[in-house]
């Protein structure tokens, strides 16, 4: 273990997704349709606007448990040609189903996407050989960088760090999105492997990076994701008084925004905003007046204002 240890400790940082991603809503028509145009919009935003290096479709937050398969792709075809000259555009693939998952990383590749994101499967609780094999097995059936997604709040199962440990072996298994909340196996796996941790929870951001995380994939990026990069670049310069100002700062709406389920509140916000959103999907709920005010005071309070 110390010789894996010393071997990380001297690689240098690597960020094959860049420092920022924001995990996208889908934007829909006002019927529920999925809305391209809107699409588009949004991530030239997001790139163009918020300093996003990456974007990620189809993922939860992306609604992807209620878009089929023909959706999916059409998303990421559209992302790409949106930003794909200028960013890099990440296909959420993931499913509990082995071989469902492997159709869609091929359809993701073929739709031009740079990178897969591989949530844990979810639901079914597989042991950590079941997670081992489904994560390679995706890995080996395209030709593009892998992300894994470890969320054991949502998928009822973590990714355990020896798991992690053996993955990293494979040449396509790049990065994870972090959102286990344990800095200690963070540290642990990037001190014994070469994946490129990306925090998965907004207002962890910073203590992440000091366990040595390279960046965020956010949900309230889609409003402050200028505000979060300048905190990674402030950490990565070591000025830590000005990283940590801009984490306490940006503290309501890294929080905020989980009041309720993120895709309800970012589509509120943009739609306030005026920002391609449309209502979300059942079992989703769109926002109600009352959360839209308190989205509109944490806006404040991070010194930004969310029209009326």
């Amino acid at each position: 273990m110390t010789h894996d240890h010393l071997d990380a400790a001297a690689r240098p940082v690597s960020r094959p997704f860049g420092r920022l991603l924001t995990a996208m809503v889908s934007p829909f028509a006002p019927d529920g349709s999925l809305d391209l145009d809107g699409a588009a919009r949004l991530a030239s935003h997001l790139v163009d606007e918020q300093g996003n290096d990456a974007v990620v479709v189809n993922g939860t937050t992306g609604e992807s448990p209620t878009t089929t398969d023909t959706e999916k792709e059409r998303l990421i075809r559209a992302v790409v040609e949106a930003v794909g000259d200028r960013a890099k555009v990440v296909a959420g693939v993931g499913t509990n189903d082995t071989r469902h998952t492997i159709e869609l990383a091929a359809a993701a590749e073929k739709a031009g996407a740079h990178g897969l994101l591989v949530v844990t499967p979810y639901y079914n609780k597989p042991p950590q050989s079941g997670l081992l094999r489904h994560f390679t097995a995706v890995a080996d059936a395209t030709g593009l960088p892998v992300m894994l997604y470890d969320i054991p709040h949502r998928s009822g199962v973590p990714i355990e760090t020896e798991t992690l440990v053996r993955l990293a072996e494979h040449g396509r298994i790049v990065a994870v999105k972090d959102a286990k909340g344990d800095l200690i196996a963070t540290s642990w796996v990037t001190s014994r492997t070469a994946l490129a941790y990306y925090c998965g929870e907004d207002a962890l951001t910073l203590p992440a990076l000091a366990a040595g995380s390279v960046g965020l994939v956010g949900t309230s990026t889609h409003f402050v994701g200028a505000l979060a990069a300048q905190m990674i670049e402030a950490f990565d310069a070591g000025n830590m008084p000005a990283a940590l100002a801009l984490h306490r700062r940006l503290l309501p709406l890294f929080t905020g925004i989980f009041r309720t389920q993120g895709t309800i509140l970012v589509k509120a916000g943009l739609a306030s905003l005026g920002l391609p959103a449309g209502p979300v999907r059942p079992p989703l709920v769109d926002a109600t007046d009352d959360e839209i005010a308190q989205l509109r005071a944490d806006f404040a309070a991070v010194g930004l204002e969310l029209p009326e």
